[in-house]
């Protein structure tokens, strides 16, 4: 049985217990996936930009969906890439995270994102999902969940 929970700013603290974990619990990812809290955006951001490009999207797209989530702008999405600032911080230090992000749904690694108990793995998962969706053509107004 799925429960639906509403996603929340999560204090540090939790990001931190999260990130300690050893073994995966039901709606979890498995610990040999779980890099989320020491991998960088700026590690990952390439990969997303790539994937995007590949299937005819934009930097820019990709940009605006991070910005959307995140509610970090241009300079400041540059300037977490450029300090190389981990997960745990790039979320935990997110100008506003996106309410409506409650509302991405589906499947990422196997495992589907609404289910995802650790705060830090479903932030960094909801970032794949909306990249996946981007790649695969859908449209903006719905990637960031306009309708």
């Amino acid at each position: 049985m799925s429960h639906q929970r509403q996603p929340t700013s999560f204090p540090q603290d939790a990001l931190r217990a999260s990130s300690s974990q050893h073994a995966a619990k039901p709606g979890e990812v498995p610990p040999c996936q779980n890099t989320a809290s020491t991998r960088s955006a700026s590690h990952v951001y390439p990969h997303y930009v790539a994937k995007a490009e590949k299937k005819g999207r934009t930097k820019a797209e990709v940009d605006q969906i991070i910005s959307w989530l995140t509610g970090y702008d241009q300079k400041a999405l540059e300037t977490q890439l450029e300090e190389r600032t981990d997960f745990e911080n790039f979320y935990g230090k997110a100008p506003k995270l996106n309410p409506a992000r409650a509302l991405i749904k589906g499947v990422v690694c196997g495992v589907r994102v609404e289910d995802i108990e650790d705060p830090l793995m479903r932030e960094a998962r909801y970032l794949d999902k909306l990249i996946d969706e981007l790649a695969k053509g859908r449209p903006m107004e719905k990637i960031l969940r306009k309708d």
